[in-house]
Formats: C-alpha cells, sequence, structure tokens
C-alpha cells in the first residue's frame, strides 16, 4: 500500500506540472504571466493618459509623472511642516514686533486683542513670550515667579520640551530653568530644572491668571520678576526688555503661498540637520530644500509648488473646519470638536503604541499654537480643556451676516472660569470688528444669567436689545468659528454628562 500510495502522489505532482506547463503563456512570453504586475499600454488617470511602450512610459508620461511626484512631494511637505513654519511665524512677528533677543520678552498687558494675528489666541490670560536661541547664545535661563500659570517651552518643530508654572517642575511656586541643546557637553550647574531641546530656536510662552477678572497683577508679576537669559551672563544678566503688545498690529501666522516654502527653508538652514527625521527631511529635499543649499527652484518647479501650496492650504482647512474622523467629535450630532484627537499631545494612535495620526496632528496645528501634554491630560480641577465649534445646528458655517444663540448650561465643568472667543477662519486669529476683545468670560464679564444658571450668548452684527452684556460682534460677509475654554475642569465635563448647546439661528 505504501508504495501505491508515494506513485499515486508523483502521478498527481506530475499531473499538476504539466497542468501549469500546459497554460497558455503570455504573448511576448515562455509562461503565463500574472495581470497583476503587468502594465497597459494606455492608463486614465486623474493627472492625464498615461502611455507605455511595454511597460516604458514615453515622454509624456515622463513628464506628467515627474510633474505629479513634485506635486505631491510639495502638498507633502506643506502638510508635514506647518509645525516648523508655524514657529518660524511666530518668530518672525515676535521680532517684528521688537522681541529678538533672550532678555526680550512680549507682554500683552491688557490682554490680547484682535490687532495682533496669532492662532487661536486667548483673551483670558495675560500672555509673556519671548524665543530662545541657543546657538546664538548657548544655554539659557528662564527664571519664573511664583504664582505663574501655565507655561511651555516649544521646539523649533514646535514639539514639546518642558512645562514651567503650575503644570512644570515648580508646581506654581517660581523656579530657574535652563534649556540647552541636546547635544550640550558642557558643565550643567545646580539649582536649575534642566530640559534639553533637539533645535536651536525655542519658543517660550507663559501665562500669567486675572485677578479678579483683571490683568494687572499677571502684568506687574512678569515685568517685575520674569527673566531670561543667556547662562554665559549669569553673573551680570542683561536688563530685561518687556514690550507690551496689547493692541499692536503684527503677523505671526506661516504663509499659505509659495512663501511658505521660504519660510521652511529658513528654519532648515538655521537647525541642526538632525533636528527632524531623515524621511521628513527627504520631503524637504525632494523639492529642493535642503541645509547649506540654496532654495532657488526654476520656473517649471516654482509653478508646481504655488499650486501644490494652494491644494496643501485647502486640505489642511477641510481637515480643521470639516473633520472626517468621528474621533474629532465629542458627542453625536454636534458641532462641538477637539483639537487633541486620540487625547495624546504627540497624536499617536493606540496609547502611544501605534502609528501617528497626521491628519490629527495637521488639524491641531493649522489652527492652534502651544503644545504640551497638560493640554491633553484628564486633569480634574487643574490646567484647561478646549472644544471648537464652526457650524450652527443645521450644519451650516457659522455666518457673520446673521443671528445666533448659544446656550451654556448651568453648572459650568470649570473650577476657574470658562470662556467662549470667536475666531477668523481666514486667519484663525481673533475676528477683527468694533470689538477688540471678540469674546466672553464668566469672571471679567458681566453676563446676564437665565433663571436656571444657564447663561445664553448672542453672534451677530447687531446686538439683541437688553443682551449688549451677553452678545459678540461678527461681520457681514465673513465666516467665523469659536473656542470653549475650560479652565480647571472638572469631571463632567470628561465624563459628557455636561455638555453645551449648539449654534441656534435666529429670525
Amino acid at each position: 500500500m505504501r508504495v501505491c500510495f508515494l506513485t499515486m502522489l508523483v502521478i498527481l505532482g506530475s499531473a499538476a506540472s504539466s497542468v501549469v506547463a500546459q497554460a497558455d503563456p503570455t504573448p511576448g512570453y515562455n509562461n503565463e504571466i500574472p495581470a497583476e504586475i503587468m502594465t497597459p499600454d494606455t492608463v486614465k488617470t486623474r493627472v492625464g493618459t498615461l502611455r507605455f511602450f511595454d511597460g516604458m512610459p514615453d515622454k509624456d508620461t515622463v513628464r506628467l509623472a515627474y510633474d505629479n511626484l513634485d506635486f505631491m512631494r510639495g502638498v507633502d511637505a506643506f502638510l508635514n511642516f506647518i509645525p516648523a513654519a508655524s514657529i518660524e511665524g511666530l518668530r518672525r512677528g515676535l521680532a517684528e514686533a521688537g522681541v529678538d533677543q533672550a532678555h526680550h520678552i512680549a507682554v500683552f498687558d491688557k490682554l490680547a486683542d484682535s490687532n495682533s494675528l496669532f492662532l487661536t489666541g486667548n483673551t483670558d490670560t495675560v500672555y509673556a513670550l519671548g524665543f530662545l536661541d541657543l546657538e546664538r547664545d548657548g544655554p539659557t535661563v528662564v527664571e519664573v515667579p511664583p504664582g505663574a500659570g501655565p507655561g511651555t517651552v516649544n521646539d523649533a518643530f514646535f514639539r514639546f520640551v518642558v512645562d514651567m508654572g503650575a503644570p512644570g517642575p515648580d508646581r506654581g511656586k517660581g523656579g530657574k530653568y535652563l534649556i540647552v541643546h541636546k547635544d550640550y557637553k558642557g558643565e550643567i550647574p545646580e539649582g536649575y530644572f534642566v530640559a534639553r531641546s533637539p533645535t536651536y530656536v525655542n519658543w517660550l510662552v507663559l501665562r500669567g491668571f486675572l485677578v479678579d477678572g483683571k490683568p494687572e497683577a499677571a502684568s506687574k508679576m512678569w515685568r517685575e520678576h520674569l527673566k531670561s537669559y543667556p547662562l554665559a551672563d549669569v553673573a551680570n544678566p542683561p536688563k530685561m526688555k518687556f514690550v507690551n503688545t496689547t493692541g499692536k498690529a503684527f503677523n505671526t501666522i506661516h504663509a499659505n503661498t509659495y512663501k511658505f516654502y521660504e519660510e521652511l527653508h529658513a528654519v532648515i538652514a538655521r537647525e541642526p540637520v538632525d533636528f527632524i527625521e531623515p524621511q521628513l527631511l527627504g520631503i524637504a529635499a525632494a523639492i529642493g530644500i535642503e541645509k547649506g543649499k540654496p532654495f532657488a527652484p526654476d520656473d517649471r518647479m516654482k509653478a508646481i509648488l504655488t499650486e501644490a501650496v494652494a491644494v496643501g492650504n485647502a486640505t489642511a482647512r477641510a481637515i480643521l473646519f470639516k473633520p472626517r474622523s468621528e474621533l474629532a467629535y465629542y458627542y453625536e450630532n454636534s458641532c462641538w470638536q477637539t483639537a487633541f484627537i486620540g487625547g495624546d499631545y504627540q497624536w499617536f494612535v493606540e496609547n502611544g503604541e501605534g502609528a501617528r495620526n497626521m491628519d490629527a496632528r495637521t488639524l491641531f496645528f493649522y489652527g492652534a499654537t502651544v503644545n504640551t501634554p497638560a493640554m491633553a491630560l484628564k486633569m480634574i480641577g487643574a490646567g484647561s480643556q478646549y472644544a471648537y465649534c464652526t457650524v450652527d445646528n443645521s450644519g451650516d458655517y457659522l455666518d457673520g451676516s446673521k443671528n445666533y444663540r448659544l446656550n451654556i448650561p448651568a453648572d459650568v465643568p470649570a473650577k476657574d472660569f470658562w470662556s467662549v472667543v470667536v475666531y477668523d477662519p481666514q486667519t484663525r486669529s481673533m475676528l477683527q470688528t468694533s470689538q477688540p476683545y471678540p469674546s466672553k468670560n464668566s469672571v471679567k464679564d458681566p453676563l446676564t444669567t437665565n433663571d436656571d444658571g444657564s447663561v445664553d450668548l448672542y453672534f451677530g452684527p447687531k446686538a439683541p436689545k437688553g443682551m449688549e452684556s451677553n452678545w459678540t460682534e461678527t461681520t457681514p460677509g465673513k465666516g467665523w468659528f469659536v473656542l470653549l475654554r475650560l479652565y480647571g475642569p472638572l469631571g463632567t465635563w470628561f465624563d459628557k454628562t455636561w455638555q453645551p448647546g449648539e449654534f441656534e439661528l435666529l429670525e
């Protein structure tokens, strides 16, 4: 039986080989070639009709392919490098305002208003902003006073470096921080909270809380006690220069035109070659942006990049204003969205064990600034939480020509205070109207409260009679969107048993 069984296997195997051998060969081949590895002579695509001679692209197809490749790399560069260009925009804008040395600090003495173009800045805390340049100055000291609110240092790719103040290692008691480049080999003196940054340029953003709804105490705190200077000058620090930027018109936002690539080139030219991973550098290099080399695209490439940045900009705006991810929304059938999709400040999925959600990162950095774990973590009674809305309860974009009502239910889950700020979709900065502070704040504004403890906020070109204190002006012909902030968020925010109302269109 064993011999017969083995004989049968041999016979069957020979028969199977015979079947394969007898299949009709593909023309031009000895055997049948899988169709899925072949390229037809003509293929119609969105970039045009592609033609081949036996798999080899003809002259026009080669041109189309390379034009499309350069276009895709241009779009990729825009979407991937928004964080870098955004920091560069901030650096240039603050330099324009007179803040271009480590000991120079911009202070919004009377709060940030709509004159400065600043991505979703708030009217609720007193900003103190500066820039550090570790290549120019070496290790740099920041002395944070006691009582400081949330503060953060972000690097030139908008990555988190260290928190300061309330969420930082000083825990609001004040302290000396030393920011050094990651490769710094020199002596580190004692008595500092030390943070290492992978980049030379770093953005310092500090926030001071209002006292009785007023900014004077925080402004005084910064001006009298905040210090920033090179460690080399520790024995004789330069005199601090504080620039009041309230009411000043200056721009801190990256370009959405071909100029974007010039901003990116400036960042890559300045920073160490390893400040980002090689693959990202490769995307920039593919369109002619490399460290140590001029960025001088020819007319063909410049035209392609001009179109690529337009498509990249449109893509970023779609991601920000109409997210397609269900994870972007706090509630079902509601407009309220999170800027930290996935609840991670690095936008990793699967608790950091999976891929990075690239669209989530684009959403955040196209619309906002300041990257810190404290803004994404669940911290009951501490830190802050955010939600933004771009549409009314019918799903239509908010229109400055129309009037709306937003109900903020009673028992807002904010230990400290809450606010709603109105923004311009073009600049993602505060909406510019006759009101320099387009916002409502539960502490500093005399809001009218309903009998049930809720608050109705009104938005439109004209104030509703008798509700002027609850009204924020909008501009006919312009869109707008809002950001709800909760300072000291409480449990009912995180378990979603409290929910803000929707924008109701009024007659």
